[in-house]
This record gives C-alpha cells, sequence and structure tokens, in this order.
C-alpha cells in the first residue's frame, strides 16, 4: 500500500512538471512569435544614426533568465541591452562608415544608474574623436539625464519642455516610531568603531545620527560635483555658475535653460531632425532618416572569426545582494559564484578575469567564501574588478583581493563594516494580535534567535548578547584583515578608512580602496595588459544557468508584481523591498543597503 502511494505520488509529480514545463514553452514560443511578427527587419544602410533612448533598459549585467525581458501581461518582449553590449556598440559605431551620427533622444528612463550613465558618457566622448555629430533632444530633462546629453555638440529642448537643476538630496525613512507603535523593538549589534555603519539606523533611530549625517552630505556633496564638473567641461560653462543657478532655481522655464547655456536651441523634433539631415546625413525615399538602437546595432555587430581562437579575458558578475548557499534569481549566491569562479580558474583559455561588482553586500560569510574562491583565482591568472554603482560592504569585501580595482567617480564602495540585527516583540503580538508563545527547551539559551517573520519573542540575554557582539567583532577584525592584506595597507590605515563609512568612486582613489577611476572598458584592457595579451584578445563572459521552471516562475512574479504595484510609488516600493531585505537577513551582515537615485 505504502509502494503504491509513493508510485503514485511520483507518477503524479511527474505529469504535472511535464504539465508546466509545456506550458512555458509554448508560452515562450508564443512571445517569441509575437516579438518578432512585432519588429520590423532592422537595415543599416550608409547613412544611419545610432539612437541613444534610454526606453531601452541598459543593465550592469546579464540576466540567467531567459525570459527576464518578457512581459507575461502583455505577452510582449521589452527592449534591454546590457552596458558591455552598450558599450561595444558604441565603439564599433565610431568606425563604422555606415552611422553617420548619434542621437540622444530620451523617451525614458529604462534604469541605466549614474555609474552606468558615467561610462556611457565616457564612451560617447571618445565617439566624438571620430569627428562625427553627436546631437541630443528632450522634452524634459532630469539633472541626470542631462549629464549625459550635455556630452553632444548641440542640445536640444521642445519649446513646452522642462528641465530639473536644483541639485541632488539624499533622504532615508526611519521605521522606529511605526515599530515603537506596533510593539516592537530593534537590537542591533555594531563594532565600538563603526560610527558610520548606518544600515541599522533606521530601526533604532528617528532620524541620522550625527556620524551617518555628516558621511551622507559628504557624498550628496561629492556626486553632485562628479555632475557639475562634467557638465561644466562640456557646456563650458564654470562649475560656480552651474552651482549658482541651482542654488536660486534659476532653470525653470525651457527659455532659462537656452538663456544660461544649458541647451542651444528650443525646438520641436521634426525641426530637431532637419538639423540632423543638414549635418549630412540623408533621408530614404520616403523623406525619413533611418535610425538604429544599441540594441539593434549591437545585435548586428559582426563577429570577427579570427578572434574566436585568441586568449581569452573572461567576465564574471557580481550583481546583487549577497546570500549564502544557492539560488535561481539574479542575486549573488556563494556556491553559485565560487562554481564561475572555479570555471574560470580551470579554463585555460582564460588568461585573465574581470569580476563585476555591483552589489551592497549581504552575508558576511558568503563574502568569506567568496574572497577564498577569488584568492585561489588570483593565484594562477589576474585578477580585475570593476566596480559598478555599488561595490560596498561585503561587495568591497569580494573585491578586496583583486591585483586591480577600478571604479566609477559615482560608485559608492567602502562601508567595511558589519552588523547584528534581530527584532524583539515587545507586545506586538500578545496585545495587538492576542497571539502568545510557550516554549519548551533543552538548555537556557536553545530558542535564542528563532522567531516568527524575523521577530523573537523575549529579550536576549547579557550572555546571548555578548555572544552576538563577540560574533560582529571577529568577522570585522577579519573583514579589515582582508582589506589590509588585499591592499597592502596598514591595520591601522585600514580602521581609519573603514568605520562602516561609504565613499564615492573619486574618494575611493584618493583613499586607497582603489587604484584608478575606470569603467568596464579601461578594467577589459587592465586585465589583458596583466595577462600579456593586450594586443590580441576577445572578451567571454562566464555565466551561470537557470532551468525553465525556474525562469517562468521568475517571470511570473515580475509580472504579477507590476501589475499589483503599478500605480504605488517607486520610492515606497523600494524602501518596502529594503525593509523586507533588513527583515529578511541572519547571522552577521557586511550589508549596505543604501541606494542612491539620481534624477
Amino acid at each position: 500500500m505504502k509502494f503504491t502511494k509513493m508510485f503514485l505520488a511520483a507518477l503524479l509529480a511527474v505529469v504535472v512538471g511535464s504539465l508546466l514545463s509545456g506550458i512555458v514553452w509554448i508560452l515562450v514560443l508564443v512571445g517569441a512569435a509575437g516579438s518578432m511578427n512585432a519588429q520590423k527587419p532592422v537595415m543599416i544602410t550608409p547613412s544611419t544614426i545610432l539612437k541613444i533612448d534610454m526606453a531601452e533598459n541598459i543593465t550592469d549585467a546579464p540576466t540567467i533568465n531567459p525570459l527576464a525581458g518578457f512581459d507575461f501581461t502583455s505577452m510582449k518582449q521589452t527592449g534591454s541591452i546590457t552596458l558591455l553590449n552598450a558599450l561595444r556598440a558604441i565603439e564599433a559605431a565610431k568606425g563604422d562608415e555606415r552611422i553617420k551620427a548619434l542621437y540622444i533622444n530620451f523617451t525614458g528612463m529604462g534604469g541605466a544608474s549614474g555609474a552606468a550613465l558615467e561610462e556611457l558618457r565616457a564612451a560617447i566622448l571618445d565617439f566624438k574623436q571620430s569627428g562625427k555629430p553627436v546631437v541630443a533632444y528632450n522634452e524634459q530633462y532630469s539633472q541626470i539625464t542631462y549629464y549625459l546629453a550635455s556630452t553632444a555638440d548641440k542640445v536640444y529642448l521642445q519649446p513646452e519642455g522642462a528641465m530639473d537643476w536644483s541639485g541632488l538630496s539624499f533622504s532615508t525613512l526611519f521605521f522606529k516610531g511605526a515599530l515603537d507603535k506596533l510593539g516592537v523593538k530593534a537590537e542591533a549589534v555594531r563594532p565600538s568603531s563603526c560610527k558610520y555603519k548606518s544600515a541599522v539606523e533606521p530601526y533604532i533611530l528617528k532620524k541620522m545620527s550625527p556620524a551617518n549625517r555628516q558621511q551622507m552630505q559628504e557624498l550628496c556633496d561629492n556626486l553632485w560635483s562628479v555632475i557639475v564638473s562634467a557638465i561644466a567641461e562640456s557646456r563650458k560653462i564654470e562649475s560656480t555658475t552651474l552651482n549658482s543657478l541651482a542654488e536660486t532655481l534659476a532653470i525653470t522655464l525651457p527659455e532659462d535653460a537656452l538663456q544660461h547655456g544649458l541647451v542651444d536651441e528650443l525646438l520641436y523634433e521634426d525641426k530637431v531632425l532637419d538639423k540632423l539631415a543638414e549635418l549630412g546625413v540623408e533621408r530614404d525615399a520616403k523623406g525619413d532618416l533611418n535610425f538604429v538602437s544599441l540594441g539593434e546595432y549591437a545585435a548586428q555587430l559582426q563577429i570577427d572569426v579570427q578572434s574566436l581562437t585568441a586568449p581569452q579575458v573572461g567576465i564574471i558578475y557580481a550583481n546583487g545582494q549577497i546570500f549564502d548557499g544557492s539560488g535561481e534569481d539574479d542575486n549573488v549566491y556563494s556556491a553559485n559564484l565560487v562554481e564561475l569562479l572555479i570555471k574560470a580558474r580551470k579554463d585555460e583559455n582564460i588568461k585573465a578575469v574581470v569580476l563585476r561588482v555591483n552589489s551592497p553586500g549581504g552575508s558576511a560569510l558568503a563574502s568569506e567564501v567568496m574572497w577564498r574562491e577569488i584568492e585561489l583565482l588570483k593565484a594562477v591568472k589576474p585578477v580585475v574588478v570593476s566596480m559598478g554603482d555599488t561595490a560596498a560592504s561585503g561587495g568591497y569585501y569580494i573585491s578586496a583581493p583583486a591585483d586591480v580595482i577600478l571604479c566609477n567617480k559615482m560608485t559608492l564602495t567602502g562601508s567595511i563594516g558589519v552588523f547584528g540585527m534581530f527584532l524583539v516583540n515587545d507586545s506586538l503580538l500578545d496585545s495587538k494580535l492576542g497571539v502568545t508563545l510557550d516554549t519548551v527547551k533543552s538548555n537556557r539559551s536553545s530558542d535564542f534567535g528563532h522567531g516568527v517573520m524575523g521577530i523573537m519573542f523575549r529579550e536576549p540575554t547579557a550572555a546571548e548578547r555578548n555572544r552576538l557582539v563577540r560574533s560582529v567583532d571577529k568577522v570585522y577584525d577579519t573583514f579589515t584583515k582582508r582589506v589590509a592584506d588585499g591592499r597592502n595597507l596598514s591595520r591601522e590605515r585600514v580602521y581609519e578608512i573603514a568605520e562602516g563609512r561609504v565613499w564615492s568612486g573619486s574618494q575611493a582613489v584618493t583613499i586607497g580602496l582603489a587604484d584608478a577611476n575606470g569603467g568596464l572598458k579601461e578594467a577589459l584592457a587592465v586585465a589583458a595588459d596583466k595577462a600579456g595579451i593586450k594586443d590580441n584578445f576577445r572578451t567571454t563572459e562566464v555565466l551561470g544557468e537557470l532551468s525553465p521552471f525556474a525562469a517562468f516562475i521568475q517571470g511570473m512574479n515580475k509580472s504579477v508584481r507590476s501589475v499589483l504595484l503599478d500605480d504605488v510609488s517607486k520610492a515606497v516600493v523600494a524602501e518596502r523591498e529594503a525593509l523586507q531585505r533588513v527583515l529578511n537577513l541572519s547571522g552577521v551582515q557586511a550589508y549596505c543597503p543604501l541606494y542612491v537615485t539620481l534624477e
């Protein structure tokens, strides 16, 4: 009887699994067919304009989910391109005689970060060395889109459009008041010297601590100075003038932007297209200009057959929050990344590795596990770290052993510090919900750390608090040693620049946490040079795999979330997700939940 039940259960699992797998692939094929039918063939004529449209989502790392860009609610594929391919496309267009101009037109902001735009900006400036014109147009400019558009030879704005020029501000939501009302208390432990480790502050304070306010103000000022300096150089306007315009809110109307030299003319887009034609870009028989997007052009690039046998520089992506073990979403799981590092170490065709880090950190233990594997990799071939938008806390932990660290000026990095935290139920479950708990245990602290939804049912004892303090101090000691050894710094110097403090990329170079400012392109060149193959190499992405079922579930989750949260502020959603991440944390964390949105 027992065998029959087991057999039937197994048979049912096989049938259900097969049905679900069939549904997945039917949806994929239907969606792919629909996408192909909806897209017209891309033609690159002898007079084509490469168009940078931020509605085309630019991602820092490729997803392992083949359905990542597929919207199950509309059954359509959304446009997306990796930063690496975007940079390759702009570089190729520089020498492509068919590409006559570059057109920057923002019909949306698909998701490129400040650091990614910094790399795109550098690529556009390099493109201009070809002598080909670069034109920018938009109906309204945010500060960060204008930062990119300011590279253009001519910047145009819609006559009734808008432009924001008011400076940067960073805000943090604090939840202590809400926790007090709910009858929940946050217990946080961090090393006494980590006064800047602010990850726990929203749950134990009602406003920024003096140390956190200091670091946030300096970060804000530093990132703003990067934006202002770049625009000042491109537009030939003094930085003091740009700051004065922001301080006085002088840029309110399109006419203000024109008067102060931030744009060249106020034009409707059809007139801008006429300007492009006047620059020598030919129209087709119907009188239209031929545009090709970054994604379309990247897909058309020809593979150099000779380079297929060239030695390789591998790219491994550490993108997302750091977790222990393995997982099948777009985060950094120690077992998954270790597998890729081992693969790159044992591949004789890969002569050097670029580790692209875009992570706020997470589990300290997972960071240590990956650190060890990077050390083993570095022993046999060069390892260069390229930092994206954020490479902080655990993200810096895994960067420290690299031979060379490059970061963008707007990268957030450092945050060398750790913490432990748990929530204690004061009165929430009993007085608010009428839920009580009774426990039996073999030893005094057997139930320590056990709770519901991340909330413990009792106060920790002095011995239990001391246990957490010892764990946190031990991890911090190891973390600072890893940094000292990796960066060839004294422990005393590391303690000075650690303290959990977040630094901008430009500051990181000054204090020795990074070697130079530069992006992915520069990191690949450095890696090839250190491997002795700079004159003949090709890049290869070392990626993991995702099962079809996991891809389907991820896609469905994303679509359902987009429908449910369609009318909810992005800022509120981001804060809710940040709170959920903290509630899910366990063990000692090397985590920096600082997400800076530049607008």
